[in-house]
């Protein structure tokens, strides 16, 4: 009766033990319900520290889950929501998507996928930081947390709101070619209101006065573009070597030299390398390779469509307006791109 009842009982303790370590899991926003795509995290813990019998232990027999334990006993791991230390902050249809999946692949880089709005929404704003800070995801002392909102680039408000969270905060902006740019915001619209079944004005009658046959400098994908008008209102409040500027044409052919030049700006050790990499012939930009981190993936579809038909006569006319533009721009950061 003795024997069974502690064989009973030893089963019990076993059973009771995985359950309170997944609860802890869980509790930590680590485990998604997929045993495969969570057991990576299971580093750096101090097996002295937990209290498990030799079956359980056997159940957890396994590199990874054993490195997750390791770590997460440790005081400057314990995971908790943390404000942004680094806002990818646009522009708009530059690449910002790209740039954060990319920099999700760094150990010590915990983002946060949705665009929060925080800054640049008044209702969101009047939340409060304490709400904001709860919508992150869970990372530890040593980890950068990292939000992306487009919108902030081009908000009035979002500057010294963002410097009044932390003034020491780090920004990202990536550009793009100015009519690049222009043509794939026109582009995204575009497909939105064809799905709505929806009309719309071809971009040349959208982009170019039909009377002056001079640019609309009211259509707002063109008014983005002029990023010295945002970028100087930004340097109002933050010095510039506390915004690292992206080239997003370059961050489409040659993802690792960009991402190198981030990991740099933010004092994180080169941890991505080209390997995490490969180019998807049939969606024509690059894929993250499967890792213990996050499977094989690409970018939703609708990331990297296909441009809309522009006449190169509309191209060269916003080519010709930005070009006054672009220098402005060069002089503010002290830096050129060889753009057209």
């Amino acid at each position: 009766m003795n024997r069974k009842f502690l064989r009973v009982m030893k089963h019990y303790v076993i059973t009771i033990s995985v359950i309170l370590l997944f609860e802890e899991l869980i509790f930590h926003n680590i485990c998604t319900g997929l045993i495969r795509s969570c057991s990576h995290m299971f580093n750096n813990f101090n097996e002295n520290n937990i209290n498990l019998s030799v079956g359980a232990r056997k159940l957890l027999d396994n590199d990874h889950i054993m490195k997750y334990l390791r770590q997460n006993t440790h005081p400057k791991s314990l995971k908790t929501h943390r404000l942004p230390s680094c806002i990818i902050i646009g522009a708009r249809k530059c690449g910002t998507r790209a740039l954060l999946e990319f920099l999700d692949i760094h150990p010590q880089i915990v983002i946060n996928l949705m665009e929060m709005h925080f800054f640049s929404n008044d209702t969101n704003y009047m939340k409060g930081l304490d709400w904001y800070r709860n919508q992150m995801p869970f990372s530890s002392e040593n980890q950068i947390t990292i939000e992306k909102t487009p919108r902030y680039f081009v908000s009035r408000a979002a500057p010294a709101r963002i410097h009044h969270m932390n003034s020491t905060v780090k920004l990202i902006i990536i550009l793009r070619h100015p009519t690049t740019r222009v043509i794939s915001d026109f582009t995204q619209i575009y497909a939105q209101r064809l799905a709505r079944n929806e009309s719309m004005k071809p971009f040349e009658m959208t982009a170019i006065d039909v009377r002056s046959q001079h640019i609309n400098v009211d259509y707002k994908a063109v008014q983005i573009s002029v990023y010295h008008q945002h970028i100087s209102r930004w340097l109002e409040y933050f010095p510039l070597s506390q915004i690292h500027i992206v080239d997003g044409d370059a961050l489409i052919q040659n993802p690792i030299s960009e991402i190198a030049k981030v990991e740099s700006f933010l004092g994180l050790k080169h941890e991505i390398s080209s390997d995490e990499f490969y180019f998807n012939t049939t969606r024509g930009f690059y894929c993250m390779r499967e890792s213990v981190k996050k499977p094989e993936r690409c970018l939703g579809v609708g990331k990297g469509r296909k441009h809309v038909n522009i006449s190169d006569w509309a191209k060269r006319k916003l080519d010709n307006y930005f070009k006054p533009h672009n220098e402005i721009l060069y002089k503010v950061i002290g830096r050129r791109f060889p753009w057209r």
